[in-house]
């Protein structure tokens, strides 16, 4: 029977990213593949320094000064090496993202519906009284009350859960099928992320939004994504459905990492866990595993397995859309390196 499944929306094989320094080159993205359907959520997770970020932007094009290798094609269409002229065209109206910072992605001079409205104006040669229409029916989308008053109003009237409504208006005034999102809840409180994620997740529905969310909250994974993609030291170490990965994580990072979350059915006494050890140097890289001398799987085991994870890299095993780069993965060993599951 022939395979109906429409192919993906955003399809990125062996990216690797390398910026120069005084020091060397360091590769932060190395070998990186995955895929995200129509109206799917991918969540990439991973600690500080692990690439996330550097993908996202790989993805939009936004890098100056580092070389950009593999493929990453929208709908087909390869990014890599077009133009600037061309990948202008496509972000903010196929491809668009939330930043980190809203206070600081937003000009201070020009009030939210002038920067809302010229996003649309860019992109459709619309009127201004138009675009300004427009701009205020996005804010009304995203939540802001009084939308039509609150477009006049500069960024630093917002309190930062609403700058991030902004934000989120902004990069969806264009209506793009593809939503980057990095760290959007970072800076939140409880209330208001959870607010932000059902906004979100709201609005992934009614359009049918295709969402990368760039997170180290495993807690926000857990509320938005379909599949997880778990980087440390710029490569995939695990990809997996969110029920499959939250139940067996088959990789010691992940697992690390889920331990290090606080339960509620612990006792009042008991210490929070850490992963011990640091982030790996990405100047240096170590020839084996880079998760290598932080792993409890690794120090457990025997000289030949411990000098197996020194020297030799894993690569992604797996196969039914779970993956892990780990010798002892518990995964059936079929070998894809390179490639998304």
């Amino acid at each position: 029977m022939a395979d109906t499944t429409p192919p993906p929306l955003l399809t990125v094989r062996d990216l690797g990213v390398t910026f120069p320094t005084p020091r060397g080159p360091v590769r932060a993205v190395d070998s990186l593949s995955f895929d995200v359907p129509h109206g799917r959520t991918l969540g990439i997770v991973g600690e500080s320094g692990s690439g996330k970020s550097v993908t996202s932007l790989a993805v939009m094009g936004l890098h100056t000064g580092a070389e950009v290798t593999g493929s990453v094609a929208l709908d087909g269409r390869e990014l890599v090496g077009l133009p600037d002229r061309e990948l202008n065209r496509l972000r903010g109206r196929r491809m668009a993202m939330i930043f980190q910072d809203p206070l600081s992605s937003l000009h201070p001079y020009h009030t939210v519906g002038e920067q809302i409205a010229e996003h649309h104006r860019v992109h459709f040669g619309t009127r201004r009284a138009a675009a300004r229409a427009r701009a205020i029916e996005a804010l009304a989308e995203v939540g802001i009350p009084e939308p039509k008053r609150r477009a006049g109003a500069y960024p630093h009237q917002f309190s930062g859960g609403m700058r991030q409504r902004v934000m989120i208006a902004m990069a969806l005034v264009c209506e793009p099928d593809l939503l980057i999102a990095d760290e959007p809840t970072t800076a939140l409180d409880v209330t208001v992320q959870a607010q932000i994620l059902d906004l979100l997740a709201r609005l992934q529905q009614e359009r049918r939004l295709s969402v990368v969310m760039i997170t180290h909250d495993l807690g926000v994974v857990a509320r938005v994504a379909h599949e997880v993609l778990v980087m440390y030291g710029g490569r995939a170490v695990e990809q997996a459905p969110v029920d499959a990965l939250f139940a067996a994580p088959a990789h010691p990072y992940t697992r690390g990492l889920l331990d290090s979350l606080p339960r509620l059915d612990d006792p009042d006494d008991v210490p929070l866990r850490a992963i011990p050890g640091t982030p790996p140097s990405l100047l240096d890289p170590a020839p084996g595993c880079a998760f290598a001398p932080r792993c409890a799987r690794a120090a457990a085991g025997t000289p030949e397995e411990r000098n197996r994870c020194a020297d030799e890299r894993p690569v992604l095993t797996g196969r039914d859309g779970r993956t892990a780069a780990c010798h002892f993965a518990a995964l059936p060993a079929v070998a894809h390196e390179g490639t998304a599951p």
